[in-house]
């Protein structure tokens, strides 16, 4: 059976003292969406976060893929409640249905939609089980995946070299 986990995203940036202390709310916003793909990856879940901009004049709704995650920015007015609660009802015919969140209302409205709440404390202690288990680190840093930053030295330079070098020369 297929499993969704739907993620309050800002509620759980200020929840997580890591990510809320940043300083940077774009910063946090991307490193929660780069720890949410690598968990996606090893929970064999669909995966789709929410950070609402009720309170952003002339915010408007759209919707983004990062490496499998679904990232939904909703318009002035809505709140991430809300759509997280619609997505709640109209998966949980499909499969499984996860909702992260430390938002009391919000875990009781979805458990009426037949979803499972999970509070951002025991969704975080699960991402660093999985970390573990599977023996691969989180990055801190988009660069720090790129092909070019994991070289030796001596092949970056030939890399390099040929890259500059002119064509017949």
């Amino acid at each position: 059976m297929k499993e969704y986990l739907l993620v309050d995203g800002y509620n759980v940036i200020f929840q997580s003292p890591e990510l809320k202390n940043l300083g940077n709310l774009e910063h946090a916003r991307e490193r929660l969406i780069a720890t949410l793909i690598n968990f996606a990856a090893l929970a064999g879940q669909q995966v789709t976060v929410v950070f609402d901009a009720h309170l952003v004049p002339g915010g408007v709704a759209h919707t983004e893929r990062h490496g499998g995650v679904e990232v939904i920015y909703t318009a002035q007015g809505e709140t991430a409640d809300t759509v997280i609660e619609r997505l709640a009802g109209k998966l949980s015919g499909s499969g499984v249905v996860f909702v992260v969140t430390a938002d009391y209302v919000e875990q009781r409205l979805i458990l009426g939609r037949g979803a499972y709440r999970v509070p951002p404390v025991e969704f975080w202690k699960k991402e660093q089980q999985l970390r573990r288990e599977s023996g691969t680190y989180r990055r801190d840093l988009p660069a720090d995946g790129y092909l070019e930053n994991r070289l030796e030295d001596r092949i970056r330079a030939a890399l390099e070299a040929w890259r500059h070098k002119k064509p017949g020369g």
